[in-house]
């Protein structure tokens, strides 16, 4: 068979990343207060482009913690904690604002199907239950901070929710305030200090230890840890680290040594913990773990107080095998007022302040502001915890070829006759690109998106689209092709097959017996370049009409005539033969929706052999 040529029959439009509809939803995303759940999820479909942060805008006044006076046309943010001033009046810029702060459990719940986004520090849990009672509305978590423990990612992803948090703002704080536990520790400084103010003058008995030439283990080599190891290099620490999914990379440049968890506890004479609280983690220095520890330890916790089994580290304090310890945070807060390890002679204590410096508390307000904003606009967020997580150069990048994979996603399914029966999709990637190079989890999600909403009542985002395809049976497979262009262009083109299914459009069905259309990106606008075996060339915007027809003269004029006569505009068309005076196959772009009399008139043309009507 022949190489089809495509012919082009009309010049394409530059556009912007988003169609206008959606473009106008994303700046001002109409009555989202007065639509009900699925409705509104509805009208918020394929909202997605990739942006850099909202401006920044700067507010020192002190807000009341009221709510906000609801103003039509704008989503309701609830800030259930303290959240920073420059915070807020982004914000404000945006949304409806209602600062609750100290909501009970069942205040939280009653109060949450109001609200489109939930912005909570560490001590809001943010479970299953709220979820629920969200009703759907619920679209976006902030948590303003790194860690995200207080909030059930699973329930969130099942009920498409985003969860985002803050993870650079207080990285350098908490560091910080790691650094000054070390030392206070190390020089008995609040101790001392203590003893002071209480009249005394006990210079031999709060002698400490150097820092110079010892060993700092840093478990949990993330962000906060790695600043930790760059600060303690600098106070002559020689820095070993344990973390499982660090980079080896990273660890040699700022000159970390990886090791097991075992050497770790072994040879460490001092031991940070800078790890989230997970199953896995939770008292994870118990009294085995303890038992392992060089006599005279010294333990810093700038991370979750969860981590350590507080009973076991007293009872390794009383026997010596931990010499001090440094605690900013515990498994409950506040702590009891009686709490032996608060109380320990040997303990050096704070009260959670790993992030309470003036810079970090503005900036983690700003963070968590522009991450929520930037969410309800459908933007993709470089924070996101429960979706793809795609660094921001790379989002960059890839948004054109995202907006390309949703509507190849789209368009596959409309091709099928009686959708319900989808069980298998095929994507396949070509690019000049290395397999490694190239990150398709966004593209994935996005495909999966385009397949299951047009037969399902599902809103499908980013969050949950994995989710979702396994809950209905959907098995989306991936390939990678390697061919020859320019690693400089991320993809050279996408193709999505569905098998297993008849098509309402028998010509899309491939040589391989699979319904199959593929897409590229030309001059940053999504193109359709090949249904089946029959290339063909056009935008993809607005709706598409494809004809499978005899070619001969005057096929594109008759077509075009009958939807002139119905007032309908042609934006483009495009016609790929597999030779002259054959078969080929015509695809219209319009930009209304025809009626049935003129789709009918136009399947009436007696070279028509087949057609069907596609909304992109």
């Amino acid at each position: 068979m022949a190489a089809p040529s495509p012919t082009t029959a009309a010049a394409t439009h530059h556009r912007a990343l988003l169609p206008a509809p959606a473009r106008r939803a994303a700046l001002a995303p109409s009555s989202a207060l007065r639509l009900p759940a699925r409705a509104r999820a509805r009208a918020n479909r394929g909202r997605i482009c990739v942006s850099a942060p909202a401006a920044l805008a700067a507010s020192t006044a002190s807000p009341p913690a009221t709510a906000a006076v609801a103003v039509e046309g704008k989503p309701t943010v609830l800030v259930a904690e303290k959240l920073g001033a420059a915070g807020l009046a982004l914000l404000r810029e945006f949304a409806n604002v209602d600062c609750s702060y100290g909501l009970s459990p069942e205040e939280l719940r009653a109060k949450i199907s109001l609200c489109d986004a939930l912005i909570v520090r560490s001590g809001t849990k943010v479970g299953r239950d709220v979820f629920e009672a969200s009703g759907g509305r619920l679209r976006v978590v902030g948590r303003a901070g790194v860690g995200i423990d207080n909030v059930d990612l699973a329930a969130a992803t099942e009920h498409g929710c985003l969860v985002v948090n803050a993870p650079t703002a207080n990285t350098v704080a908490a560091a910080e305030h790691g650094i000054a536990l070390l030392c206070a520790m190390a020089r008995n400084v609040a101790q001392a200090d203590a003893s002071l103010k209480a009249g005394k003058w006990a210079r031999t008995k709060y002698v400490g230890v150097s820092l110079v030439g010892k060993t700092l283990a840093i478990l949990g080599f993330g962000k906060v840890g790695s600043e930790v190891a760059r600060r303690a290099k600098g106070l002559g620490m020689h820095v070993i680290a344990h973390d499982p999914y660090a980079s080896a990379d990273r660890a040699r440049a700022i000159g970390v040594d990886l090791v097991s968890m075992e050497e770790a506890m072994t040879t460490a004479d001092f031991i940070s913990l800078h790890m989230p609280l997970t199953p896995s983690t939770n008292k994870m220095l118990n009294d085995e773990a303890f038992a392992k520890m060089k006599k005279g330890v010294r333990i810093i916790n700038v991370a979750r107080g969860g981590v350590i089994d507080e009973d076991a580290l007293v009872r390794a304090l009383d026997a010596g095998i931990v010499a001090q310890a440094a605690l900013d945070v515990f498994t409950k807060e506040p702590p009891a007022a009686d709490s032996k390890l608060v109380l320990h002679e040997n303990v050096t204590v704070t009260p959670h302040l790993g992030a309470s410096t003036v810079e970090a508390q503005e900036g983690v307000a700003i963070e968590i502001a522009e991450a929520v904003t930037g969410a309800l606009k459908g933007e993709l967020a470089a924070s996101a915890v429960n979706a793809p997580m795609v660094p921001a150069e790379v989002l960059s990048e890839l948004a054109p070829y995202v907006m390309l994979a949703e509507k190849l996603g789209r368009l596959a399914v409309q091709l099928v006759a009686g959708g319900g029966g989808i069980k298998s999709v095929k994507v396949t990637y070509a690019s000049a690109r290395a397999p490694d190079d190239l990150d398709t989890r966004l593209l994935r999600a996005m495909i999966t998106k385009g397949v299951i909403e047009p037969i399902s009542d599902i809103f499908v985002n980013l969050v949950n689209a994995d989710f979702t395809a396994k809950q209905r049976g959907i098995r989306v497979s991936e390939e990678k092709i390697v061919m020859d262009g320019s690693p400089e262009t991320p993809l050279e083109y996408i193709q999505v097959q569905i098998a297993n299914v008849d098509s309402k459009f028998p010509s899309a069905i491939s040589d391989s017996g699979l319904v199959t259309v593929e897409g590229r990106v030309k001059d940053g606008i999504p193109h359709l370049t090949k249904v089946g075996a029959f290339e063909v060339d056009v935008s993809m915007e607005g709706s598409l009409i494809l004809c499978r027809q005899v070619d001969q003269p005057g096929m594109i004029g008759s077509v075009g005539s009958v939807l002139g006569e119905e007032n309908v505009n042609v934006s483009f068309m495009s016609v790929g033969r597999i030779a002259p005076r054959k078969t080929a196959i015509m695809a219209i772009g319009v930009d209304e929706e025809p009626s049935k009399a003129t789709l009918t008139k136009i399947g009436e043309i007696p070279a028509i052999e087949e057609f069907v009507f596609l909304k992109l």
